[in-house]
């Protein structure tokens, strides 16, 4: 999946994901509850963005849109996970 295209008024997506994760995490959330919430931010984000590029019209639309949104969370955790350690190494 190429995420090079999904800006939203210029931003990455991926980063907007990572932003509202750390946010959350300064609300207090964090361990399990973090990485669910992490993955819902990213399918919510994911989904809403594939829907304004084109209305999900059929099962399979609203599947890719899904996963679409589940690989950006992943992605936009791993990233987080990956400076984390850097930083830390």
């Amino acid at each position: 999946m190429d995420f090079s295209d999904a800006l939203v008024a210029g931003v990455p997506l991926i980063f907007v994901v990572i932003g509202l994760v750390e946010w959350s995490k300064r609300l207090g959330v964090s361990g399990k509850p973090l990485m669910v919430l992490s993955m819902l931010i990213g399918v919510v984000l994911g989904v809403l963005y594939q829907f304004s590029q084109q209305p999900l019209e059929g099962f399979s639309a609203w599947f890719s849109a899904v996963v679409y949104g589940l690989a950006l969370g992943l992605v936009a955790s791993g990233i987080y996970d990956a400076a984390r350690s850097v930083m830390r190494g």
